[in-house]
């Protein structure tokens, strides 16, 4: 394809022309695989523990499973740097993708076997918690799904050749990531509503091949196997330790210098609100009466096409005014999500209104969910990929992960002397109101890039 032919093209046209590509359509199998586990562990597992009866402060605090994302940076140096065990014959990034998607897969259909109600089930010969031993099920899946979740980034970003192939296999990796959430946010209560949640869940246990199948096809990266031979000490001594642990933090802020707080600050709080209001999504359509069936079919078919518009759209604006105005505009869509939620809860369960709010949420959430990770993908440095990225993912997630375990204690205690209803639309609107500091810190991310332009040239 000649570059005349490609710039003439639309950018519809680049994608499904690129998709030919081995390391593209990998990439799209690999975004859904690293999707698949998230919502399984978070958002999903309300819907089923609220089914089951569970209390919204048990599902609430259960949802700091969710806090291995945010911890992965403690040991993405080990991935960095060390084969994983047994399969490192694949190479380093293939290795630990094998070994995570094999360990995600076991930890779902434990979940599926024990599944979430009282009493006491007996392992071993000893009984334990139906509830505790789900939740360390659960923990499992969370900590393969992260370490999976390092080396898909490490991954992308070493494969691209150039800062726009980097943006197409970021967009790949969004629109397949984005696709599994839909998976796991809507056709699996389609599934629930007929064969049970215990089915449904090793069903999605079994799709984790699809993440098996993208390993096959993808090769290992050169830049990654350039890291492999020139790695200057090996982990275990001191000087190959301090420059696993040590080494990406200290790069990372000689790039940014002054830039570097107000970079993390900003990420840290991006998806903040979103991240809060996450655990109590699904329980609150349960108590709003939506049934499975409904709250599926709408995800499947509104909610998909607003999915890959609003991904669409991030694309869109970061290729015709940059990635920081992307970054911007998802600020200030991103809390439309609680909004919508908000409104929700006072005009009841009609049909129409639930479609709208799901619509709004998918838009707003594909968009800024692209624009974030085009931004954090923009600030790595070629040597500590895996570390670098998990880091920026732990600081955009870590705050929000922190606090969302409160968030069924916050609708109970704001629910006292109102309805349960009222108490969700409260929180909603409260939690939407974190998106204004978001706002002003892309602004000053703006201010910031403008300066150092000036000041370089």
């Amino acid at each position: 394809m000649t570059e005349a032919v490609a710039k003439s093209q639309r950018p519809w046209q680049r994608v499904l022309a690129n998709l030919r590509q081995r390391k593209v359509l990998a990439m799209l199998l690999l975004g859904f695989s690293s999707g698949l586990p998230i919502y399984l562990v978070g958002n999903t597992l309300g819907f089923w523990m609220r089914k089951e009866g569970i209390e919204l402060d048990t599902i609430g605090f259960l949802s700091w499973v969710g806090l291995a994302y945010s911890m992965k940076f403690l040991w993405a140096p080990i991935v960095d740097k060390v084969d994983a065990p047994l399969l490192g014959r694949f190479g380093r990034r293939r290795g630990w993708m094998l070994l995570s998607q094999a360990v995600v897969a076991a930890a779902l259909i434990g979940m599926a076997v024990v599944h979430p109600k009282g009493g006491q089930i007996l392992i071993l010969g000893v009984a334990w918690e139906h509830m505790l031993v789900f939740g360390i099920m659960a923990t499992v899946v969370a900590f393969a799904s992260a370490t999976q979740d390092i080396v898909i980034d490490a991954w992308r970003i070493e494969s691209a050749d150039n800062s726009e192939q980097l943006g197409l296999l970021t967009s790949t990796a969004a629109l397949g990531y984005r696709t599994a959430l839909l998976v796991t946010d809507a056709l699996i209560l389609l599934i629930a509503a007929r064969v049970g949640w215990q089915m449904s869940y090793e069903i999605m246990a079994g799709l984790m091949a699809l993440g098996v199948v993208a390993v096959v096809m993808a090769r290992e990266p050169a830049r990654a196997q350039i890291a492999v031979q020139t790695q200057a000490a090996p982990l275990w001594t001191p000087r190959g330790l301090f420059d696993a642990l040590v080494g990406p933090f200290v790069a990372f802020v000689r790039e940014h210098r002054s830039g570097a707080i107000l970079i993390l600050l900003a990420i840290s709080v991006y998806r903040m609100a979103d991240f809060i209001m996450g655990p109590m999504a699904n329980p609150f359509y349960v108590d709003l009466g939506l049934s499975e069936e409904t709250v599926g079919a709408v995800r499947s078919s509104i909610g998909l096409i607003a999915t890959f518009v609003g991904i669409a759209a991030a694309g869109l604006v970061s290729v015709r005014w940059g990635v920081l105005a992307t970054l911007l505009v998802g600020a200030v869509l991103g809390p439309a999500s609680n909004l919508a939620f908000a409104w929700l809860a006072y005009v009841g369960p009609d049909p129409t209104s639930f479609a709208i709010a799901m619509a709004i949420d998918n838009i707003s959430g594909g968009f800024a969910g692209t624009a974030l990770i085009a931004y954090m993908s923009s600030l790595t440095s070629i040597g500590y990929t895996a570390t670098q990225y998990a880091l920026l993912s732990s600081f955009y997630a870590m705050p929000g992960k922190a606090l969302k375990g409160f968030s069924g204690w916050a609708v109970q205690s704001l629910a006292q002397g109102r309805t349960l209803l009222e108490g969700y639309a409260l929180f909603f609107t409260g939690t939407a109101l974190i998106g204004i500091p978001v706002v002003i810190l892309c602004a000053l991310l703006i201010v910031q890039q403008r300066r150092h332009l000036r000041a370089a040239s």
